[in-house]
């Protein structure tokens, strides 16, 4: 990453107008960019960001990956019960949309890859649950493995 991409990452990263960053995330076309910021943004916040990265059309399927279990993606995957009862309507939506792009791969790239990291327990457990449970939610995505730098 050069130091040009780094300084426009940290202009989005920490820019409070969410209106403007939402703008500048559509124009985004670096698929490495978008992998970038959605690794360091605060996911305590609104999941109108992450959508927006979800649908541009440079998103990779190992930063929709990387997205799903930085929004707990894991919880859908173990109970989907407690999520249908959360009272977070807008995170509840966001993961319907990340789980259903996942399972069809509707991404135009697979260059970046990236690890759940979860244990074979983990893996067995929800496997044992779910025995329909594509590979593709639980296991390392195709691509590159790149170092995402944290800003």
């Amino acid at each position: 990453m050069v130091n040009s991409e780094i300084t426009y990452l940290l202009g989005l990263l920490y820019n409070t107008d969410k209106n403007f960053l939402i703008s500048k995330l559509k124009k985004v076309d670096n698929p490495l960019i978008l992998h970038y910021f959605a690794a360091n943004y605060n996911w305590n916040s609104v999941f109108e960001v992450p959508t927006v990265i979800l649908d541009n059309e440079a998103c990779d399927l190992g930063t929709g990956l990387l997205m799903f279990h930085y929004a707990d993606g894991y919880r859908l995957l173990e109970s989907s019960d407690e999520i249908l009862s959360s009272s977070l309507e807008e995170w509840k939506v966001f993961l319907r949309k990340i789980y259903n792009k996942l399972l069809s791969l509707d991404f135009k790239s697979q260059d970046i890859s990236f690890d759940p990291e979860l244990t074979k327990i983990q893996k067995y457990k929800l496997k044992k649950n779910n025995p329909d449970l594509p590979d593709v939610l639980i296991s390392k995505s195709p691509g590159k493995e790149i170092d995402i730098p944290k800003i």
